[in-house]
């Protein structure tokens, strides 16, 4: 299994094919060239976390060779930041882990994860110098559905408490930012949009880390089983998405997001194609100063689910503030 110390030396590429950018390979080294064939990155396949490209680009067999022996897994997103396909390299040998999966129960575990979710968010409104009142009724609200996430009885109501504090969270969360509620994938409204993309982002980095274990990614413990949903990467997500959350909001305050970098297509708000870059760069740059502490959290994960250890032993992500 990959050790802390050597993932830390590893680097995510991003490649834009959609300006132009090409790339290819140098005995075991990756090259990338813009449209100018000017080299704009070089990197040993050994370093490579992952290799991520936007827009149309070429997919060989050398790639597909030097990403199983190297273990990267690669993602193609369109020029709208839509996920597209992925090739992964995963531990598929783990036949254990896979049965525990299938067999051991689950439901205290669900508890926990929502309830680390809840309390990340409660930490994201304490963020606020200056609390209004509803700012301070949202948070001993939320304060409430943690104990109550502690004594659900199944499933259904866990879900259901978690689906009412993220309300009462993003109502109080983003109420100067135009607001309109939590629409996924529904593109109603630019926010809605880069919340969208940035859990994208979120939820590839989560499933690269499963893979290095072996998980059925779509054997979840919270989100139930269904056809060719990645339920359990969506499990494993929800405790970190407060970081997008706060990395969007710090956005907004910097001028880095603009509602005039979307327009609408089909019915739809879409991020400009000129816009792409700029959007992921700092997203994507900001989601990754916690690719240690998303790697530490699926370590552990794996480890006392494996050994089927008490609750308390389980990760706790904690943002920081």
């Amino acid at each position: 299994m990959l050790t802390a110390p050597d993932f830390k030396e590893k680097t995510l590429a991003l490649i834009f094919c959609t300006e132009g950018q090409k790339f290819s390979f140098q005995n075991d080294n990756l090259l990338v060239k813009d449209k100018d064939d000017r080299i704009v990155l070089q990197n040993t396949c050994h370093r490579l976390q992952a290799l991520w490209f936007v827009g149309s680009g070429s997919i060989t067999t050398g790639l597909l060779e030097r990403s199983k022996k190297f273990g990267f897994p690669i993602l193609n997103m369109n020029q709208s930041m839509k996920h597209i396909g992925l090739w992964n390299s995963q531990t598929e040998g783990n036949f254990l882990l896979r049965k525990k999966q299938y067999t051991l129960e689950t439901f205290h575990i669900a508890k926990h994860i929502i309830k680390n979710k809840i309390d990340n968010q409660l930490e994201n409104l304490n963020y606020f110098r200056s609390k209004s009142d509803g700012c301070k009724v949202a948070i001993s609200l939320l304060k409430d559905y943690s104990q109550e996430v502690m004594t659900a009885n199944d499933l259904a109501g866990l879900m259901g408490l978690e689906g009412i504090a993220a309300k009462v969270y993003f109502k109080e969360f983003y109420k100067d930012n135009n607001w309109k509620g939590r629409k996924p994938r529904v593109k109603s409204d630019p926010l809605n949009v880069i919340l969208d993309i940035g859990y994208t982002f979120l939820f590839n980095i989560v499933e690269n880390m499963l893979h290095l274990y072996g998980f059925d990614i779509y054997q979840g413990v919270c989100h139930t089983n269904f056809y060719n949903r990645k339920s359990l990467v969506c499990d494993i997500q929800e405790p970190f998405r407060c970081i997008v959350d706060k990395i969007i909001k710090r956005a907004i305050d910097l001028g880095q997001f603009k509602e005039s970098d979307f327009e609408i297509s089909k019915s739809q708000y879409v991020l400009k194609h000129e816009k792409s870059r700029s959007y992921t760069q700092w997203l994507l740059k900001s989601i990754l100063e916690y690719r240690m502490d998303l790697f530490n959290y699926c370590q552990q994960y794996y480890r006392a689910f494996i050994r089927e250890k008490s609750i308390d032993q389980y990760p706790i992500f904690k943002i920081k503030n």
